[in-house]
């Protein structure tokens, strides 16, 4: 069994949604991190025996390490993956890869300078439900993809945040944060070239002073079009859709309405916020150690989507893949994962030790980028913006 030696950069809440994954998945090695809170060091240093560092040039000098996952703040991510990369470690770094396509270029030449890998991840692209469906469209059984609808009612903008993260020009905001998940899908399963893009982008709590909400049609060269709606200002949720099934799998109750808005209602202050977000992330005082998180029960997903072809529509669900074809419907059972985002750890493995070009490349999160920046421009300018002109 090829197994993975990893580093960790960034000890917060993208690390915290991976561990059940690291934990669980036997190829995995976590063999040392780097966090500039002495809190979540001491805390990695108990948990897995191993050396936690203030800083990544640390890390990246130790010779047990074939991968580092760059977990760090967003405006971090490309002075992180340089760092790595020099020292000849192949990275895997949180979405979105960049905050600016003059970075993700940076990026993209340190690694094959250094002739590593260069993977973006974890991305809801990932997800077995949306992978199988690429699948069964590349079969040819239902004819070339038309059109794809995608949307997705959450809480995200009520989730204690730091300062930055209500700042879109600092990476903050539903764009750069949800819509590299919604685009990222929808592009793999559209199956072409990303030509145009109408987005309109909203924000409408000055308490949050980032856009909670978009939508936007996005058109393919090869005819098909696609639209993708995202809200995040915690009324309704569109888990309802999907069976109470939530974002990571768990299962979820209705009678939770309303626990974030009412969460956030206490806090007084921003330093208060960023405090209480501290405090639930890995080395916090209310971090509850992923051991004691519930098993996934089925694949993790973002939201309903549909997407039609020229013979049928299909519809990825946490659970399956519903078939609405010409004469029947069908269900595709999808057997519940052993490991939750096992697919990101079979992608970089296949890349470093099988030499498999990664689907979700530099090349590729840099596209998604640039439609998510597109997107902000053509919201802020009301017309069409060209995507690759």
């Amino acid at each position: 069994m090829a197994t993975i030696r990893l580093g960790i950069a960034g000890l917060g809440r993208a690390f915290s949604l991976m561990l059940p994954t690291f934990l669980s998945d036997a190829r995995v090695r976590l063999v040392a991190a780097c966090d500039p809170r002495e809190t979540a060091r001491a805390q990695f240093e108990a948990d897995f025996d191993a050396p936690a560092y203030a800083d990544i040039e640390a890390l990246a000098k130790r010779p047990d390490i074939d991968a580092i996952y760059i977990a760090s703040p967003h405006q971090f991510h490309a002075a992180h993956t340089r760092i790595a990369a020099a020292h000849g470690k192949h990275v895997l770094v949180e979405k979105p890869m960049a905050l600016s396509l003059a970075e993700c270029d940076d990026m993209i030449g340190a690694c094959r300078e250094a002739n590593v890998h260069l993977i973006v991840g974890h991305c809801h692209s990932f997800d077995t439900p949306y992978l199988r469906t690429r699948e069964l469209i590349a079969s040819g059984a239902f004819g070339d993809v038309k059109m794809i609808h995608a949307l997705n009612y959450t809480d995200y903008l009520y989730r204690p945040r730091r300062p930055e993260e209500l700042k879109t020009e600092e990476g903050g905001g539903a764009v750069f944060s949800q819509a590299a998940h919604q685009v990222d899908i929808v592009r793999m399963l559209a199956g072409g070239r990303a030509t145009r893009i109408r987005a309109a982008v909203g924000n409408w709590d000055a308490a949050r002073p980032t856009e909670g909400a978009y939508t936007a049609t996005l058109w393919f060269e090869n005819g098909a079009f696609a639209t993708l709606s995202y809200n995040g200002y915690a009324h309704f949720d569109s888990d309802e859709w999907t069976g109470w099934i939530g974002e990571m799998g768990q299962t979820r109750s209705a009678d939770g309405y309303g626990a974030a808005r009412r969460k956030l209602s206490k806090v007084a202050s921003a330093d208060d916020e960023a405090r209480l977000k501290a405090a639930g992330t890995y080395g916090g005082n209310a971090y509850t150690p992923a051991s004691k998180v519930a098993e996934t029960r089925r694949h993790q997903h973002f939201g309903p989507l549909i997407v039609s072809c020229e013979r049928g529509d299909l519809r990825p669900m946490p659970d399956g893949i519903v078939v609405y074809g010409d004469e029947r419907r069908e269900r595709i059972e999808l057997d519940a994962p052993a490991v939750p985002r096992a697919e990101v750890i079979d992608e970089l493995i296949a890349a470093v030790h099988g030499g498999v070009a990664p689907l979700h490349d530099g090349a590729w999160a840099r596209g998604t980028l640039e439609i998510c920046l597109a997107m902000l421009q053509s919201s802020d300018e009301q017309r069409d913006v060209l995507i690759g002109g």
